[in-house]
């Protein structure tokens, strides 16, 4: 297999746990105002073990094959390089945010834990969300 090959197997693989990442954020959402802490806990423990598969394969993939161009047309391109940017500052950004809700967690300060996440949850969203639409443009849209 071709280090091109690979890099486009791990960006779908990323898709699907970006996909994971969102559908389980909205379960787990939906647990919790239904107070069902354990189906919370579980639907949370597998969006952050998804999102931390997507960073060690999103590494490897970068290293395979680098950074990818966007070859659609300039009108498109413009929103797509809002959506990337916002994506990349946010994906940033989320990643303190998850591992202080984590310890938030293991601390049992569940009442910081839950102010926090109503900022964290959102974010986590738009940045599963808006992974899967650059991986849309990138591969099939305009790939």
């Amino acid at each position: 297999m071709t280090a091109e090959a690979a890099g486009e197997a791990l960006a779908a693989i990323n898709a699907g746990l970006n996909l994971t990442s969102a559908v389980l954020l909205l379960a787990g959402v939906r647990h919790i105002r239904r107070r069902e802490v354990r189906g919370h806990r579980r639907c949370m423990v597998g969006a952050v073990a998804a999102s931390a598969l997507f960073l060690v394969f999103y590494v490897v993939r970068f290293s395979l094959t680098g950074s990818h161009s966007f070859e659609g047309p300039e009108t498109v391109r413009r929103v797509y390089l809002a959506v990337l940017f916002s994506h990349m500052i946010l994906a940033t950004a989320v990643v303190p945010l998850v591992l202080r809700l984590l310890h938030l967690l293991r601390h049992r300060r569940f009442k910081a834990h839950s102010r926090l996440a109503r900022w964290t949850f959102p974010v986590w969203l738009y940045v599963s969300v808006t992974g899967l639409f650059v991986y849309f443009m990138l591969y099939h849209a305009y790939g």
